[in-house]
């Protein structure tokens, strides 16, 4: 007798692909919330609507599906980067090109500012040796943008370790804490403080550009 059950539907090319990166984004967002000792592979697995079990096979477990976050959200923009340090444009327009970059990472993956400062409050201890190449990356980059517009005399002589501190921990903590701005502050009446993404990554990159710009110091300021 023929058995009368459907054919198995045959799996769509895009559908490894699809779960990874579901497994991915379900992976930051919780990871972001709950830290990653407050978070299972079946909780991450839930959310992404996957079975547990791909957890380990695309990412050998939890802990490579954390790294997995890290690189292939700073993998996304290594050839981006890359180009601006070998780039022969101003130094002030590849600082707002920077910041222009940044931006667009955080859109592919809004939860990975609050799970990296989650990370770095606790102190790197989920951060292995080959996750601090990401790091590193952005740090690359501004110092070569800063030595060259100190260089060519775009901008002032500034120190290019203060001036990342100061730009990334800037658009970090505005995108770590956009949830509470939204939800707190600004039913509280104070909308001016959340303002649209891009307005904010504007006037960072109009901040540090006319900041750095090479002028006479001012008297008492």
């Amino acid at each position: 007798m023929r058995s009368t059950a459907p054919p198995a539907r045959p799996r769509r090319p895009h559908d490894a692909e699809a779960t990874r990166e579901a497994l991915l984004a379900a992976g930051a967002e919780l990871f972001a919330e709950h830290g990653f000792d407050g978070v299972t592979v079946e909780a991450i697995a839930g959310r992404a609507q996957a079975n547990k079990a791909l957890i380990s096979y695309h990412f050998g477990g939890k802990a490579g599906l954390y790294s997995a976050i890290l690189s292939a959200t700073f993998g996304s923009m290594a050839a981006d980067l890359e180009a601006l340090r070998a780039s022969d444009r101003p130094a002030d327009e590849l600082l707002r090109e920077f910041v222009r970059l940044v931006g667009a990472m955080v859109a592919r993956r809004p939860s990975l500012p609050r799970m990296v400062l989650r990370e770095v409050l606790s102190g790197g201890e989920r951060l292995h040796d080959r996750d601090l190449p990401h790091f590193l990356s952005l740090f690359g980059a501004v110092r070569s943008i800063v030595e060259r517009g100190v260089r060519t005399g775009r901008f002032r002589k500034v120190d290019p370790a203060l001036t990342h501190i100061g730009l990334i921990g800037s658009l970090m903590f505005f995108f770590s804490t956009e949830r509470f701005r939204q939800q707190k502050l600004a039913r509280a009446g104070l909308p001016a403080i959340a303002p649209p993404p891009q307005k904010y990554l504007d006037h960072v990159a109009e901040l540090m550009v006319r900041g750095l710009a090479h002028g006479p110091a001012r008297p008492g300021r």
